[in-house]
């Protein structure tokens, strides 16, 4: 369980000037006046879990108790945890709230996830945040839907102690906060098409060049997933753990792998 007025670990992938941040930070102070933030410097989406291994880091420090950091969220809640905050650890991590879902496909590349991963592996509960938008590049971000709904979403689960290889991840539906009716805890899903895309496009100088994009096209999920539950308008709860192995090929291989290693 949370105790009362937790130690909170702020941090995101949109970077340290995100509106999402902003309304995360509202969030916490609903539940907790002893709020820290540490989150990129600059937009990391689509990061994952990468560490910044090969360059230096530069702290920049706003207020004691909200800072930048010139890498990805993973560097963020690493350096947070270890070296950034004084005194006790944080008992909570949140991370986003994230501009767009992540659901489905998204939770493996996803920078605001893998920050709520890292406090994770660091023994922490951690809670990823998102809101989902349309594809219209001129739709209104329903930010008052998760500003509404995250703080009591939140208290519930305070109130279970979840397993400590367990994330939690929600996300907050292209919805305005009285047309959401429903929480459902949902599974991760998978789209049954391919979204992301690399547009081929000619710069000034007649030199081709390549833009990752997504498509606006919508998959039919079944019942039950994270997918389904955002397509529906509900607010989607999702527990997500590291272990990736799939348990019928690992049972399937053991029978004709295992023991002593073929010569031919």
């Amino acid at each position: 369980m949370i105790p009362e007025n937790p130690r909170i670990l702020l941090t995101n992938d949109d970077g340290i000037r995100a509106h999402g941040l902003k309304v995360l930070e509202k969030i916490a102070r609903q539940l907790s006046d002893d709020v820290w933030i540490v989150a990129p410097a600059e937009e990391q989406s689509g990061a994952g879990r990468s560490l910044s291994l090969h360059d230096p880091l530069r702290v920049r420090h706003f207020d004691e108790r909200r800072m930048s950091v010139s890498g990805t969220p993973t560097d963020c809640v690493l350096m947070g945890i270890q070296d950034l905050i004084p005194g006790k650890q944080p008992d909570l991590v949140l991370s986003g709230v994230n501009r767009g879902q992540n659901i489905a496909e998204d939770v493996t590349f996803s920078g605001t996830v893998a920050g709520a991963m890292q406090g994770m592996q660091l023994g922490i509960p951690s809670v990823a945040l998102s809101q989902a938008y349309g594809f219209g590049k001129d739709d209104p971000i329903q930010w008052e839907t998760a500003e509404m709904y995250g703080a009591p979403i939140l208290r519930r689960l305070f109130d279970l102690k979840w397993p400590e290889d367990v994330l939690i991840n929600i996300n907050f539906p292209d919805r305005k906060p009285d047309e959401v009716e429903e929480v459902e805890v949902t599974r991760q899903g998978r789209r049954d098409q391919h979204i992301l895309h690399a547009e081929h496009r000619v710069d000034p100088r007649g030199m081709d060049y390549y833009w990752l994009a997504f498509k606006g096209l919508l998959s039919n999920p079944p019942d039950g997933v994270d997918l389904r539950a955002i397509y529906d308008g509900k607010i989607s709860v999702t527990p997500l753990h590291m272990d990736l192995t799939h348990g019928e090929t690992l049972g399937n291989l053991k029978s004709m792998l295992g023991g002593v290693p073929p010569k031919s």
